[in-house]
């Protein structure tokens, strides 16, 4: 099955706005989205590592889903995550998301038991079928136990997929991937790795999912439009800035968990959003949070939209 969405460019792996581990932040999520798109942005990925997915319940997926495209309204493309340790459970977000107009899934291996490069090629087999809407590939083995072989995800590309976004770290992977479907300009190669964006689009790549987009939306479609046109120069200086966010946002904290509360936080302080992470994860303290308003206020590229 194929989609009219183009997989390419910037697409922010958005967070799912929280009041409590059962309440969307409808404000925010309104807010955010707005915020995101008036970036420039050329998709937006719901339910992926950065949202939050396997930490809500079946219900408050759902309806994120259906609040999230509603408010998005077709403005861009939307994929949803439905990696899930059920299969039954990711048939039913997929189904929700088809039913709410996204355009396409994403797909990782299922968590907390590894599984082979086999067993995951014969999960694909057996799910594909089933599914309602076309999908792409998520490499994310920090979280899944198993970093996709260039074979398993060739396989994924004989069964149908549009792509892979790869948050591996590993550029040589990478490069490899690039270099197997560099004659497969339709089978999208996304980086999820911020630093890594100029050299996935300068050598064949298609695009990126950083979750700095959340934030800065329009920086990472910069850095993705000097990266087509091989402005080094200009590379060099918004690249400067992705170091910037590192230092003063992801740095503030050495937890697991840090890209998440760090982005949330960030979003708070902008006035964007509610900062509340789901459990068993939970919001910064004071000291962390007065830490990060001071970081906000240092940062000269914020972009707020009143």
């Amino acid at each position: 099955m194929k989609t009219t969405a183009s997989l390419h460019g910037i697409i922010p792996p958005m967070v799912t706005p929280l009041l409590s581990n059962t309440e969307i932040d409808e404000e925010g999520l309104i807010k955010l989205i707005e915020h995101i798109i008036s970036g420039g942005v050329h998709g937006i990925f719901l339910l992926g590592t950065t949202g939050e997915a396997p930490h809500l319940s079946y219900e408050l997926r759902k309806e994120f889903i259906k609040k999230a495209c509603s408010v998005i309204n077709k403005r861009v493309p939307v994929v949803v995550g439905i990696t899930d340790t059920s299969i039954t459970g990711s048939l039913e977000i997929a189904q929700t998301a088809s039913d709410a107009g996204a355009d396409a899934v994403v797909i990782s291996a299922p968590y907390y038991v590894s599984i082979s490069q086999q067993e995951m090629v014969e999960y694909l087999e057996y799910l594909v079928p089933q599914l309602p809407l076309p999908f792409m590939m998520y490499n994310m083995p920090s979280c899944t136990k198993l970093h996709m072989s260039v074979e398993t995800v060739r396989k994924a590309k004989e069964l149908g997929a549009l792509g892979i976004k790869d948050s591996s770290g590993d550029l040589a992977y990478l490069y490899a991937l690039m270099d197997e479907f560099k004659d497969s300009p339709d089978f999208s190669i996304i980086v999820g790795t911020e630093l890594f964006i100029p050299e996935t689009i300068i050598n064949g790549g298609h695009g990126a999912v950083p979750g700095g987009a959340n934030m800065f939306p329009r920086l990472f479609v910069d850095l993705y439009e000097a990266s087509k046109k091989g402005d080094i120069t200009r590379i060099a200086e918004l690249r400067e800035k992705i170091i910037q966010i590192d230092n003063k946002i992801y740095s503030i904290s050495s937890e697991g968990s840090k890209y998440i509360k760090s982005i949330k936080c960030a979003l708070s302080e902008m006035g964007i959003c509610n900062n509340f992470v789901s459990m068993p994860f939970t919001p910064f303290g004071a000291e962390k949070q007065n830490e990060m308003k001071q970081n906000i206020s240092e940062i000269d590229f914020l972009e707020i939209n009143k």
